[in-house]
Order: C-alpha cells, then sequence, then structure tokens
C-alpha cells in the first residue's frame, strides 16, 4: 500500500463516497478488509498526526464531523501543492503515519 493510493482513499470519503466505493473505484489487489483494517489503524494515530499539523498551522474551518476527515482537510490545507499530502507528511516530519 502507498500513500498516494491511501490518499486517493482519503479524497473519496472527503467527497462523500463510502470505504466499498472508493476501494471498488480504484481496484486493489487486496482484499476491502485490508483497507478497513488500515483505516482502523489509522483512525488510532490521529491524536499525533493533528497534534503535529497544529503545531505547523491551526485547522482550517471544516463542517465535517469525523476526525478522519477534518484531518485529510487539514493535511489539504497544509500542503496544497503536492499530489500526495501523505507523504508530504511523512517527508516533512520524518515520522510514518501508521506507526
Amino acid at each position: 500500500m502507498t500513500a498516494p493510493w491511501l490518499w486517493k482513499v482519503l479524497e473519496r470519503l472527503l467527497a462523500g463516497g463510502s470505504v466499498r466505493e472508493a476501494f471498488e473505484a480504484l481496484g486493489p489487489p487486496f482484499a476491502l478488509e485490508t483497507l478497513y483494517h488500515l483505516l482502523h489503524r489509522f483512525r488510532q494515530h490521529l491524536t499525533t498526526v493533528r497534534s503535529t499539523l497544529y503545531r505547523e498551522q491551526e485547522p482550517p474551518a471544516s463542517l465535517q464531523t469525523a476526525p478522519l476527515l477534518q484531518t485529510v482537510e487539514h493535511l489539504r490545507s497544509l500542503f496544497p501543492m503536492g499530489p500526495c499530502p501523505l507523504a508530504d507528511f511523512q517527508l516533512r516530519f520524518q515520522r510514518p503515519l501508521l506507526k
């Protein structure tokens, strides 16, 4: 699993799609349960990710209620120029998202 692929999933979730829809649209070579497990692990690390992001920039105003989607918006606002804010996060802060 690559950061750019996961970012595509997160963008689809932010646009209102479901995990299953994102999975089917992107057609990965692994089971849907793998994606659910990965998203669960990411959610477990949101506190660390969000704290790191907040030290750089306050989060943007959001209509999202899910912390995961608020984090996606924050990543997008902090790294607007790159094709993959997840990879940009890891490069800038030298820390994995899913430790």
